[in-house]
């Protein structure tokens, strides 16, 4: 029991030797440490989940979550251990601790999205199912909206050059019929003959199929061009489309969207989500708020005496050299 309480004192950051004096400021400096220390273990136990989700190696996690949470124990323990309970006031203080309390909330963020993952994972699996098939068929969309652009501009192009062609078809054929008509008496003068009038009428029925064989000559090829095109493009297409594999979408950063999108569509998520967050700040300020909240103790005020006895020992101490010094320069001058 006693070595367990040294070694929170350890995780504290205080010094034993002054804090086995202040017997009153032990169980303060026993629950820092143990506020440090499990909040390294949580770090170690979520960047080790987190490692083994990118690489999926039971060994390298190990030793990344234990690297990690180190990491993190000291960043505490620094943290509290350079924190000083001075006589400037709680406002003063705070102040102060103000840069302390921002790095710890940004590690509890870090620290709370891995064990976050962990939390919701059947939750996320099932949601990223969902977004991997939205992503590949956003990937098909995309192929058909790139390729149906091209076709639909070429289709156009082929209708209106076989419009052009029916149109002067039609012509043609409606000339044709009013020359017959009026060779056999069914319409126009209504007289059976090949007079004048139907000469007239055959030569424009015969203009006509002069343009429609010309309106031919020049779309016809153009329309079996295009069509090898827009065939080609129809090929591409169904190549490209069999080319697209669905590919797993499970990684740190697909899980970490996955649960954004659940937080927005799930009130209860993201509720819980919030307050997992919030109680990793809470777990990781509780050291700093408990040593702002305290009030100035023994061990405060040895510590206060020992750093300013070192202090002054070092200026004794420089003031000595530089005297020594002086009085060398003054010899060799003589």
């Amino acid at each position: 029991m006693k070595n367990l309480k040294e070694f929170f004192w350890f995780c504290s950051g205080a010094n034993i030797s002054l804090l086995k004096r202040c017997p009153t400021d032990a169980s303060k400096y026993t629950g820092i440490g143990a506020a440090v220390f499990f909040t390294g273990l949580l770090a170690a136990l979520s960047g080790g989940y987190a490692f083994y989700t990118v690489f999926e190696n039971p060994y390298w996690a190990a030793a990344f979550g234990l690297l990690w949470g180190t990491i993190i124990f000291n960043l505490d323990r620094f943290i509290v251990s350079t924190m000083r309970k001075k006589k400037n006031g709680f406002g003063y203080e705070l102040l102060m601790a103000s840069p302390r309390i921002l790095l710890a909330v940004m590690l509890a963020i870090v620290i709370s999205k891995p064990l976050e993952l962990r939390i919701f994972s059947k939750e996320i699996d099932r949601k990223l199912v969902i977004l991997e098939e939205e992503i590949y068929q956003k990937e098909i969309a995309q192929i058909e909206e790139r390729y149906t652009k091209q076709s639909v501009l070429l289709q156009s192009q082929i209708d209106q050059l076989k419009t052009e062609i029916s149109d002067k078809a039609e012509k043609r054929n409606q000339l044709a019929e009013l020359a017959r008509q009026e060779a056999d008496g069914t319409g126009g003068s209504m007289q059976r003959n090949a007079g004048p009038i139907y000469q007239l009428k055959k030569a424009d029925a015969d203009v006509a199929q002069q343009e429609l064989d010309a309106t031919q000559a020049a779309n016809v090829p153009l329309i079996a061009q295009k069509e090898m095109v827009l065939d080609s493009l129809v090929n591409a297409k169904t190549n490209e489309l069999t080319t697209i594999k669905r590919n797993p979408w499970d990684g740190m950063a697909a899980q970490l969207e996955a649960l954004r999108v659940l937080g927005h569509e799930n009130e209860g998520i993201y509720w819980a989500n919030l307050f997992i967050i919030a109680l990793f700040i809470m777990l990781e300020c509780t050291p700093i708020m408990v040593k702002l909240m305290a009030s100035r103790g023994p061990y405060d005020e040895l510590l206060e005496i020992r750093e300013h006895f070192f202090k002054n020992h070092n200026l004794e101490k420089i003031s000595q050299m530089d005297h020594e010094t002086y009085e060398k320069l003054k010899y060799l001058s003589n």
